[in-house]
């Protein structure tokens, strides 16, 4: 699975793990923990759309 994410895709895992944890860590910062699994789950997104457009034939589409 890791493989087909690419580096973006788990950059997205690590940002998502990291938001989880910061929101179980204490809840005054609840609002750092949310924007850090928010910016997650759109990169590990976009890492699997990548992936499957690739496999399409349709790699590059969100190369910036």
């Amino acid at each position: 699975m890791l493989g087909k994410l690419g580096t973006t895709g788990i950059a997205g895992v690590l940002l998502l793990v990291g938001g989880l944890a910061v929101i179980a860590y204490t809840a005054p910062i609840v609002a750092l923990g949310m924007a850090l699994v928010l910016v997650g789950l759109l990169l590990v997104a976009k890492g699997l759309m990548s992936g499957l457009l690739e496999s399409f034939g349709m790699g590059g589409m969100f190369e910036f």
